[in-house]
């Protein structure tokens, strides 16, 4: 397991273009969420969760990795085993970064998947749409986006605690914490911890973390990256 994590949020691909739901143009604005990302839009709202989705996944073909990505990707080259790389995020950014071994844990927008839980059948359409009434190959069950909904299961939050077993420093970029609260995870094991953010939320208490850098990631990465360096050698 990793010594360092990186938690990221929607304010990772911010800078690149991507919308977030919290900010006041951001997609919470424009869209019911219990029509579309919650348990049971797929009974209720398949044609319109569906086409949300695909605006979605084409969206991101012509977005690029922007400076935080590209310097995370570089330091998970150099540090293979020693980060993990943990996202909030369905982008591909990170990917189109080159960074590998990528957890995402809210799932993966060039990805639908078989809405039969039990079939592990996941097909990466890239930024095409997805044909309403195609069928899974292995079990002829509909398909649907490879992500979480408000509400759902999420899988690899098993594998999010792992990876705190050895954990000593904690790099937090993006998030409001009203998903996912990290100042939970910091627990006397991790000795060094950096909230990035691009203003103070509510759900974080900033004051726990060692250092934390209010400005957008692009400008904060510079330093997070030096900060993790040093703290590996």
């Amino acid at each position: 397991m990793a010594k360092v994590i990186v938690l990221s949020g929607a304010g990772l691909s911010a800078e690149s273009g991507i919308s977030t739901f919290r900010a006041k143009d951001g997609l919470w604005e424009n869209y019911n969420i219990d029509e579309i990302c919650s348990v049971g839009c797929l009974e209720t709202n398949y044609e319109q969760t569906l086409d949300f989705y695909d605006m979605r996944r084409m969206d991101l073909k012509d977005k690029k990795p922007n400076h935080a990505h590209l310097t995370l990707a570089k330091l998970k080259h150099k540090y293979p085993s020693k980060i993990a790389i943990i996202t909030q995020n369905v982008d591909d950014l990170l990917e189109k970064a080159n960074c590998s071994d990528i957890v995402h844990l809210h799932g993966f927008l060039p990805e639908i998947k078989c809405q039969n839980e039990s079939c592990s059948c996941v097909k990466n359409i890239g930024y095409t749409l997805q044909n309403k009434q195609a069928r899974c190959p292995l079990c002829n069950t509909l398909l649907r986006p490879n992500i979480v909904f408000f509400k759902e299961a999420a899988p690899f939050y098993e594998r999010l605690f792992k990876e705190f077993d050895d954990c000593e420093m904690l790099v937090v970029i993006g998030t409001s914490g009203y998903v996912i609260n990290t100042d939970m995870f910091l627990n006397p094991d991790i000795k060094f911890s950096v909230l990035n953010n691009l203003e103070k939320s509510e759900a974080l208490d900033e004051t726990l973390y060692t250092k934390a850098l209010f400005k957008p990631v692009t400008q904060a990465i510079d330093e997070i990256a030096a900060d993790i360096e040093l703290f590996l050698n």
